[in-house]
């Protein structure tokens, strides 16, 4: 199955606006990762980036699964791309 990439921005002040969503967006990523659908996601140290690896049929399947994550639909992820990735190794 394709895998997808995910790279993404995070709002200003995230770790105050995060925090009413924050149980509801990590039951879903683990309950995705135990569905197969997600390999790896998380915050970049200083917390301003979002980096994600999703396996999906399709790239808009993918555009699915973060559109539906609690942190996108309440803006806490502000904009991302999705682009398909070929794991070499």
């Amino acid at each position: 199955m394709p895998k997808y990439v995910l790279f993404g921005r995070y709002c200003e002040d995230v770790l105050e606006k995060r925090a009413p969503h924050r149980q509801a967006h990590l039951d879903r990523l683990k309950q995705l990762q135990a569905d197969g659908a997600l390999i790896t996601l998380g915050p970049t140290q200083d917390l301003t980036q979002v980096f994600g690896v999703y396996e999906a049929e399709t790239e808009a399947a993918a555009q699915q699964l973060v559109e539906a994550d609690p942190y996108w639909q309440h803006g806490i992820w502000t904009e991302y791309q999705i682009k398909e990735w070929i794991q070499a190794f």
